[in-house]
């Protein structure tokens, strides 16, 4: 569960691909009501509500019998806003809010072999707890903790339960400026604190003022989850500041905060500068091409530049800009029309396809990295001889294929190891069911990206309910189908298009007659 919660250095793999069943549910909702006003299309909401009629069959939190049978009777009917169907269904996810995670609680205390399985429930606690507002670096100081008392499932889900039942509580935080242009509007705000009081108000909590050259400050008072989050919500209220302030006709720098800020009652400052969001295109540093920039801008330029916002831009230009990349790369104006796609949809589908295609490459390629057995073994041997990416991930597949065991090395994250190895398993053994659930989740996770965007643009709203997990569950996702894309584009000169049509019919020939090998989905055929 640790790599859920790490914000940076995890490899998309190992990241959450999809946000919590009562958020999905919620988000329908609003989705219904977006497409009352004509922002997003009846095809659009009726296809996510028939996707997620099939995704919430593994939750058992949402229920066995009654609240099962409503739920799907509900999700199986259109849900215009406003229809008796729509406020039924609001009325229902109260009823599935409350218990959800102890329903989880009593489905693990069953016999072992009606048990949910141990990474389901992982990703399942996960998703919950942040879709509900904590911040991901106080879950990770949480589930660290158990780890170190190595706390069994039982009682990790009841510490996630408690803190789902834990309301939200009062932050101060204080938000420092070292810059403040119409100092006496900001003055008069009731919430002004001077560099003399910051300075007082720091030391009185035992933190360091040396080397800080406050220009004066805000003490918010914030409801949050934990610490983490409440600091989040200043970042917010002080990144709207600083937009207003780009407006000013003099001193064009506007606003300029602080690097860290305090909340009271925490032992140490938080960064202002909220943590990348993963999306890594590596293939850039790789390929030698970082600095590889000429007079003419291409296709991949623009892309990669409308998509730069998505690691730490706000939230509607981080939005926009990615979806625009993606259907920049992916669309055609050829595109046949569907009556399952709504717009664009298409490029969400060709990209989720490329990805899939990607990941087992991925994360055996990182397994071979972490197969460090005490006594080198016959992979250990082979994998020494490896020269390429390509080589090792062949190994490890041809290993595991083979039912040998991997011994990850004894670190932090051999429990993540071992369950991508469990994974690769299951995916070697049924390489297209495993692959089609895979561009199922995908595909979820980046139509929603595509909605939230339609919603941000046409609607003029970033208060989306699923404004943040979207782009939380996207951003490595697109940051690794980008790296996939532009790696085709300098190894091989293939178009975006051509990429996405070798990922859709491998995903269709893997493990058949071809002999094609989950490795090499994304591979030319020789």
């Amino acid at each position: 569960m640790i790599d859920f919660f790490t914000l940076e250095g995890v490899p998309w793999p190992r990241r959450l691909w999809d946000v919590g069943s009562l958020l999905a549910l919620q988000e329908l909702l609003e989705a219904s009501s977006w497409a009352r006003h004509r922002v997003l299309s009846p095809a659009a909401v009726d296809w996510q509500r028939h996707q997620l009629l099939k995704v919430i069959g593994p939750d058992v939190g949402l229920g066995s019998r009654d609240l099962r049978a409503e739920l799907t009777s509900l999700l199986g009917q259109a849900l215009p806003d406003p229809s008796p169907a729509h406020r039924r269904l609001r009325e229902v996810l109260e009823h599935a809010r409350a218990g959800h995670l102890s329903r989880w609680a009593t489905a693990i205390a069953q016999p072992e072999d009606r048990r949910p399985r141990p990474e389901r429930l992982a990703r399942v606690v996960a998703a919950h707890l942040l879709d509900i507002g904590y911040d991901a670096n106080h879950l990770a100081a949480w589930i660290g903790r158990l780890a170190h008392q190595q706390a069994g499932a039982e009682e990790i889900l009841q510490g996630a339960i408690a803190l789902d039942t834990a309301a939200p509580r009062e932050f101060t935080v204080l938000a420092v400026f070292n810059k403040v242009p119409e100092r006496g509007q900001a003055e008069s705000h009731e919430m002004w604190v001077s560099s003399r009081e910051i300075a007082g108000w720091l030391r009185q909590r035992g933190h360091a003022t040396s080397g800080l050259r406050a220009g004066g400050g805000f003490l918010y008072r914030v409801n949050a989850r934990d610490p983490f989050s409440a600091a989040s919500h200043v970042r917010e209220l002080v990144e709207r500041l600083v937009a207003r302030s780009s407006f000013m006709r003099g001193s064009r720098g506007g606003i300029r905060p602080a690097s860290q800020m305090w909340v009271d009652q925490h032992p140490e400052p938080i960064p202002f500068a909220a943590p990348t969001r993963g999306a890594d295109v590596l293939s850039l540093f790789s390929q030698g091409r970082l600095y590889q920039v000429g007079g003419q801008r291409t296709l991949f330029d623009d892309a990669l530049e409308l998509a730069a916002p998505i690691n730490r831009g706000v939230l509607g230009p981080a939005v926009a800009g990615a979806w625009a990349a993606i259907e920049s790369l992916l669309s055609h104006p050829d595109d046949p029309a569907e009556q399952e796609r709504s717009g664009k949809a298409v490029a969400a589908d060709r990209l989720a396809a490329i990805i899939a295609c990607s990941w087992p490459r991925a994360e055996m390629t990182a397994l071979s990295h972490r197969h460090q057995p005490p006594t080198p073994d016959a992979l250990a041997e082979r994998l020494a001889v490896c020269e390429t990416n390509q080589e090792r991930a062949s190994a490890v597949a041809e290993a595991l294929a083979a039912g040998a065991t991997l011994d990850p090395a004894d670190r932090f994250r051999r429990d993540a190891d071992i369950a991508a190895v469990h994974r690769m398993r299951r995916v070697l053994s049924e390489p297209r069911k495993e692959l089609g659930t895979a561009v199922t989740v995908l595909r979820i996770a980046l139509r929603r990206l595509y909605r939230t965007r339609n919603i941000v643009l046409h609607g003029g709203s970033t208060q989306g309910v699923a404004l943040k997990a979207a782009l939380r569950i996207a951003a490595p996702l697109v940051g690794a189908g980008l790296d996939r894309i532009t790696h085709a584009a300098l190894v091989e000169s293939l178009a975006p298009l051509g990429l996405a049509a070798r990922a859709e019919v491998g995903l269709n020939l893997v493990g058949g007659e071809t002999g094609l090998s989950v490795v090499d989905l994304l591979e030319p055929r020789h």
